[in-house]
C-alpha cells in the first residue's frame, strides 16, 4: 500500500513513516501542505495521514484543492493535537474517512487502524 504522511512536525513523519514501512508499506512524506499537494497528484496514494494545522495550506484546504474524484480514490486519516476543535464529525464533514488525535498512544495500533480501513 501506498501511504503519503502530510505532517509540519518531522517527528510525526518520522515515527509514523517508520512504523508503515515496518508494516510493509510504501511511505511518502511531505512537511507542509504544499508539498502533500504535489506528492498526493505525483503518487497517487492509498492512503493519506492529514494534518489539520500546518503552515502554508492546511490539512482541510488540501482537500477543497484536490479533485473529487481523487479524494475519493485516497483514504484520508486526518491528525489533529487540538482534538477539541476537531474531532470525527469534522472530519467526515472535510471529506475524510477518520479522525485521530495527536499525540499518538500507540504508532503500531494506528498503523493497523489504517489498514483496517484500507480492508472496508
Amino acid at each position: 500500500m501506498k501511504v503519503l504522511i502530510v505532517d509540519d512536525e518531522p517527528l510525526v513523519r518520522r515515527s509514523l513513516g517508520r512504523a508503515c514501512k515496518t508494516a510493509g508499506h510504501e511511505v511518502y512524506e511531505a512537511g507542509d501542505g504544499r508539498e502533500g499537494l504535489e506528492l498526493w497528484t505525483k503518487v497517487s496514494p492509498d492512503l493519506v495521514f492529514l494534518d489539520v494545522l500546518m503552515p502554508g495550506l492546511t490539512g482541510p484546504q488540501v482537500l477543497e484543492a484536490l479533485p473529487t474524484e481523487v479524494r475519493k480514490a485516497t483514504k484520508i486519516i486526518m491528525m489533529s493535537a487540538f482534538s477539541g476543535q476537531h474531532n470525527m464529525q469534522s472530519a467526515l464533514q472535510m471529506g475524510a474517512d477518520l479522525f485521530i488525535s495527536k499525540p499518538f498512544e500507540d504508532i503500531f495500533t494506528v498503523v493497523k487502524m489504517a489498514e483496517g480501513l484500507m480492508n472496508k
